[in-house]
């Protein structure tokens, strides 16, 4: 009878595993199809597959492409762009106001996944390890003085001081004019102090970008006048990411650009902030 009675037992037990184990089996094959289903979905959408929200860096002193407003918000044509670009490719992200070399720093230190600062492209950039995306912006570099300035052009420059930003195309512009003209440069942090310098009188000329210069005399009366016939020929603003952990970011910027480009978007952007 005992012999019987553990005979059933098994049977029983056995059933049970039978069982349990073909629950287990039905479960995973049902997770796997559900993360390739939304694999799919994400893929078709335009979503990043990753799942991952990006840190991007900006440095928000950088009107009209970006600052802060009276509210405390960040704006400006920059801002309005990734955004445009995050809702078509379907991304999420956080935008970080850490200045021009806080954003580089933050994007080489890998505590930021990419960078939108009105950076120009430049081949000394991506031989230092910049990977940019296509161009989104083309701007010139040129030359402001005080309003009340007698400095008409290059040539008055022998022998003063021009302040310039760090690490900007403008610094590079005037330090390939300096030597040829005779006159000494002084860096500083951020466009508003390199401008004060001027206002004040500590250098008589500064070098920034034309529609950055422009929109800064307009929007904040300051008594400063951009010289005609000093501006370069220009180049081309780029998103820029400094690690290959970053190429998912910088491909879906390139296809927003394109996509917000070809519907009207970006051009309803540039419309707001430069008229």
């Amino acid at each position: 009878m005992k012999k019987l009675f553990a005979l059933g037992m098994a049977a029983m037990m056995a059933l049970s595993l039978a069982a349990c184990g073909g629950a287990g089996s039905s479960s995973a094959a049902s997770t796997t199809d559900t993360a390739s289903s939304e694999a799919a979905t994400a893929e078709t959408s335009g979503t990043a597959a990753s799942g991952k929200k990006w840190v991007i860096a900006t440095d928000t002193v950088f009107k009209p492409f970006e600052y802060t407003d009276a509210s405390g918000n960040f704006v400006g044509i920059d801002v309005d762009i990734v955004a445009a670009i995050a809702e078509d490719q379907g991304f999420e992200y956080e935008l970080k106001s850490l200045g021009w070399d806080g954003a580089i720093a933050a994007c080489q230190s890998g505590q930021a996944d990419g960078m939108i600062a009105g950076a120009s492209i430049t081949d000394e950039r991506k031989e230092s390890g910049w990977m940019f995306s296509d161009g989104y912006y083309t701007a010139t570099q040129t030359m402001t003085v005080a309003e009340n300035s007698d400095i008409t052009g290059f040539e008055d420059l022998a022998g003063k001081t021009v302040a310039i930003k760090i690490g900007t195309q403008g610094a590079a512009y005037a330090e390939s004019l300096k030597d040829e003209y005779g006159f000494q440069t002084q860096s500083f942090e951020d466009s508003p102090t390199m401008y004060q310098a001027v206002l004040g009188g500590q250098c008589v000329a500064c070098f920034e970008d034309t529609p950055i210069m422009q929109a800064s005399i307009k929007d904040g009366g300051l008594a400063l006048k951009v010289l005609e016939n000093t501006a370069n020929e220009g180049g081309d603003y780029g998103f820029a990411i400094f690690s290959e952990n970053s190429q998912e970011l910088l491909d879906m910027f390139n296809a927003g650009l394109a996509n917000i480009k070809a519907n009207g978007t970006y051009d309803q952007i540039l419309a707001k902030y430069l008229g």
